[in-house]
C-alpha cells in the first residue's frame, strides 16, 4: 500500500491524500507536479526513474475498509531539496530516454 507522503521532497508543498498534483516514482519518492516539470525534468533525483501521478485513496469506505479511515495517509515528511545544478548534470544523459528505457 502506498505511503501517501504529505509533501513535496523538494519544495515541501503540501500534498494531501486527495491532491492531483502529487507525483511518485517507483520507489515512492514524492514531488509536486510543478517540481517534476520545472526542476526535475521527469527524472527522479534519487533513482533516475520517471514519475507518474499518485493514485487517490478513497476517503470513504466503498468496499472492504479500503479507504483513508482504515488506512491513513503517511505523516512522515521527507524534505531534502534537490541541488538543481547537480541534478541537471545527473539528468543530462538520461533525460532524453523515456522512463521505461532507463
Amino acid at each position: 500500500m502506498l505511503e501517501l507522503r504529505p509533501s513535496c521532497e523538494h519544495c515541501n508543498a503540501p500534498l494531501p491524500p486527495h491532491s492531483l498534483e502529487a507525483r511518485i516514482c517507483s520507489f515512492e519518492c514524492t514531488f509536486c507536479a510543478h517540481c517534476v516539470d520545472t526542476v526535475l525534468g521527469d527524472v527522479c533525483p534519487n533513482c533516475g526513474g520517471g514519475f507518474a501521478p499518485r493514485p487517490i485513496r478513497p476517503a470513504r469506505n466503498w468496499k472492504n475498509g479500503n479507504d483513508l479511515v482504515h488506512h491513513a495517509a503517511g505523516t512522515r515528511v521527507v524534505y531534502k531539496p534537490v541541488d538543481e545544478e547537480a541534478h541537471a548534470a545527473f539528468a543530462a544523459e538520461i533525460r532524453e530516454l523515456p522512463p521505461q528505457a532507463r
